[in-house]
């Protein structure tokens, strides 16, 4: 399963973007997409799994929840827009991460890409990023990578330039 990985659009897509989601068979968005102009155009490429972000409207959060977990291809995935990183998580993630981890904590908010392993809850954190125009960020970055019977392989950053 070829996963399109991305964050922080803020109302903003382009070809560029749209070129990745068209070579993925799933594209996941971790929040703060902006308008819903942003999802249809993922729709219309590959199925589409994503959650809110806190810039995002009633609009927004009617379609799309606050957190979205699920199993691809044997991978226990988590995403959601706000959540830290290993150590320092979210409170709203700290307690169920050290109950019940996912095998992938996918986040964003921080428009900053990080991908690292947390070996005290085994599991993999990675944020994508931001694809938009909005933000401190100066490169718009995205990742795709592969889920495979349990395994996550094929990882690639995606810069897309500067905003």
């Amino acid at each position: 399963m070829k996963i399109l990985l991305l964050s922080d659009t803020h109302s903003h897509i382009d070809d560029r973007i749209l070129h990745y989601a068209s070579k993925a068979d799933e594209v996941w968005h971790a929040g703060d997409i902006g308008s819903l102009h942003v999802t249809d155009q993922l729709q219309k490429t590959a199925p589409l799994r994503a959650v809110f972000g806190n810039i995002d409207d009633h609009e927004i959060r009617k379609c799309f929840p606050l957190n979205n977990r699920f199993t691809c291809q044997g991978v226990d995935v988590w995403i959601t827009h706000i959540g830290g990183y290993p150590p320092k998580y979210n409170v709203n993630t700290r307690d169920e991460i050290k109950v019940n981890p996912p095998k992938l904590f996918i986040c964003g908010h921080s428009h900053i890409l990080k991908v690292m392993p947390d070996k005290r809850y085994g599991l993999l954190h990675m944020n994508p990023g931001a694809c938009g125009k909005h933000g401190f960020h100066k490169v718009r970055t995205m990742l795709n990578f592969e889920i495979d019977n349990g395994t996550i392989h094929n990882l690639n950053v995606i810069e897309l330039g500067p905003k």
